[in-house]
C-alpha cells in the first residue's frame, strides 16, 4: 500500500484540529502519515496536538 503524506498547516485551530486530524485517520486508506506544521500558534492548538500524537516507532 502507498503511504500517503498529509500536510496540514496550523495557526490558532485549536477549534478545529482535533475534527481535522480525526477525519484523516478516519479515512479508508491507511497508509498514512500527517504532519502538523504549527505556525506559533497561541492558543491551545499544541495541547490538542499532543492528545492525537502517536510517537512513531
Amino acid at each position: 500500500m502507498t503511504l500517503v503524506s498529509i500536510v496540514i498547516p496550523c495557526y490558532n485551530s485549536e477549534k478545529y484540529i482535533l475534527e481535522t486530524v480525526n477525519s484523516v485517520l478516519n479515512q479508508t486508506h491507511k497508509a498514512i502519515e500527517v504532519i502538523i506544521v504549527n505556525d506559533g500558534s497561541t492558543d491551545a492548538s499544541l495541547l490538542n496536538f499532543k492528545i492525537v500524537a502517536k510517537p512513531k516507532h
